[in-house]
């Protein structure tokens, strides 16, 4: 247990996103599944908010939280891959890099994100979209079992066949039912990527946007592609005459034959001539490591986000109105959620825009405190302007705090049953310091 007092207590409190300036009472540093029920119902009887906290990633600093208990799951780190069943079981102090150097060694890949520093439990509960979602779906599609503290500080395992009304909400809806202390993933034969980004001129925005628009959805699902507006790092291996330049482009990952990925990719230098292409073969968590060294630890993080159907041209021309980054951090992704997400039915799992093509986050970015309010004012401004063009609610690991509205329009009507497993897992609301759903009366 770590204290104000202590020597630790400093650096043990610093979450990811260094705009968040909470100060827990106590911080439970747990070691093992008994630390973990211990201190839910240490929690409980002590009447303290509960803040869970696995890779201390999420955006709005929902894993800790002010004069209350942190239950902190860094420290539990181990690791299984099954190579045989292709399955991997993951503690949830694991961030996705831990589990990409594990599972690469036998030329196998979980579905994750595109970060190797984000955590394992927030990003998978959220739903989990990445590199390998158009071709395998999202990370929750992958979840095959996980092991749960409850409210009351019991153990149970949720799955198919297990507290199946549990493993449903798990499955996108948040930390909101209970403490993971395990996961079990479905891997798949992943080893070497044809990856890397793809820059045109910011001027060249609304030309590719309309053809990506058309293009992405009708593409093999071997061929994953995002979008983005950004600024050039003035870093290797960019050429110091792009240094600092503002750029649209494409964050490349295809897995499919190396012989046709040229083929993949020559649609998107005939539409604009690129500026820069650092697009090659790669072993796949150097892929998922790309952005580490760009965004570490303690920068300052204000994003906003929502899941889209279609990109229309009064939409894509809001994109270019706001395509010019405050800072040379911030930036807009599309993420594709196609494919094979769209293979699943919408009422399988909490997470419900398996209709949708696209999750989009607008995040501003910056070192400097002094800019934050010139940031988070034009994430704002950008959502405001494409928020009437999207499907109403978001990928929650893309949400600041936003209220209730928020969860319904994300939830929809996913939200009775989820009100309802709530209620029966966790009635008194225990799990709150989320982006909350509150049980059914």
């Amino acid at each position: 247990m770590i204290q104000p007092t202590d020597a630790d207590y400093e650096e043990a409190r610093t979450l990811f996103n260094a705009m968040i300036d909470k100060r827990p009472r106590l911080i439970a540093r747990c070691v093992d599944v008994a630390d973990v029920m211990a201190a839910v119902r240490f929690g409980r009887e002590q009447e303290l908010p509960i803040a869970i906290r696995g890779g201390g990633h999420n955006g709005p600093g929902l894993a800790s939280v002010d004069d209350g208990l942190v239950i902190d799951l860094s420290s539990m780190k181990g690791l299984r891959v099954d190579p045989d069943a292709r399955t991997v079981r993951v503690e949830p102090g694991c961030r996705w890099g831990d589990v990409d150097h594990a599972t690469h060694a036998f030329g196998l890949a979980a579905v994750s994100g595109i970060h190797s520093n984000t955590g394992v439990p927030g990003l998978t509960l959220g739903g989990g979209h990445g590199y390998l979602t158009r071709r395998h779906g999202l990370a929750i599609d992958n979840l095959l079992g996980a092991d749960v503290v409850l409210a009351d500080g019991r153990l149970v395992h949720a799955s198919e066949d297990a507290h199946p009304d549990l493993f449903w909400a798990l499955r996108g809806g948040g930390g909101n039912f209970g403490v993971v202390t395990s996961f079990e993933f479905r891997l798949h034969p992943v080893d070497t990527v044809i990856a890397g980004p793809l820059f045109w001129p910011i001027e060249a925005l609304e030309t590719t946007l309309r053809w990506y628009r058309d293009w992405l959805p009708q593409a093999p699902e071997e061929v994953y592609a995002f979008y983005l507006t950004a600024e050039v790092p003035s870093a290797p291996p960019f050429p110091p005459a792009l240094h600092g330049r503002k750029v649209c482009g494409l964050q490349w990952c295809f897995t499919g034959p190396e012989a046709d990925a040229e083929a993949a990719l020559q649609p998107a230098r005939e539409v604009a001539e690129p500026l820069f292409e650092g697009i090659g073969p790669m072993p796949y968590p150097a892929l998922q490591s790309m952005f580490d060294a760009l965004y570490p630890e303690g920068l300052q993080w204000y994003w906003k986000g929502d899941v889209v159907r279609a990109l229309s041209d009064a939409a894509i021309a809001e994109h270019r109105r706001f395509a010019e980054v405050p800072t040379s951090l911030s930036t807009m992704h599309l993420y594709p959620i196609d494919g094979a997400v769209h293979r699943v039915e919408e009422q399988a799992t909490a997470w419900r825009f398996r209709d949708a093509t696209w999750s989009m986050v607008i995040a501003g970015i910056d070192p400097d405190p002094a800019n934050h309010a010139r940031m988070q004012r034009w994430a704002r401004d950008y959502w405001e302007a494409l928020h009437g063009h999207s499907a109403g609610g978001a990928y929650v690991n893309f949400m600041m705090e936003e209220g209730q509205e928020r969860i319904r329009g994300t939830y929809g009507d996913n939200l009775p049953r989820l009100q309802r497993i709530k209620a029966q897992y966790d009635p008194e609301n225990l799990f709150r310091v989320n982006q909350n759903i509150a049980p059914a009366s």
